[in-house]
């Protein structure tokens, strides 16, 4: 995924990288269904937020929150070169 924002340069400027982040969610919108793609990240962020909560261990749902990132980002990158090709 090329636009990945990568740990370094989310922690050296939070606010720049949320501005990528929202500018990658903006494709959400030509997705056939955003929905399905959004409310699983949402739970799993949830389930992980609970999980954490007040504990020093390794984040429980941290691997199903990253995979369902990883398949709204892939969705969202074909939806973006679909458009692309459409465009040429």
């Amino acid at each position: 995924m090329a636009w990945m924002i990568g740990r370094t340069a989310a922690m050296a400027d939070p606010e720049g990288a949320r501005r990528k982040a929202l500018d990658k969610l903006r494709g959400l919108a030509l997705l056939d269904d955003p929905e399905s793609v959004v409310v699983p990240i949402l739970l799993d962020a949830i389930l992980m937020a609970e999980s954490y909560r007040g504990a020093r261990h390794q984040v429980t749902f941290l691997a199903e929150l990253t995979a369902s990132v990883d398949a709204m980002l892939r969705e969202l990158d074909l939806t973006e070169k679909a458009s692309a090709w459409a465009a040429e």
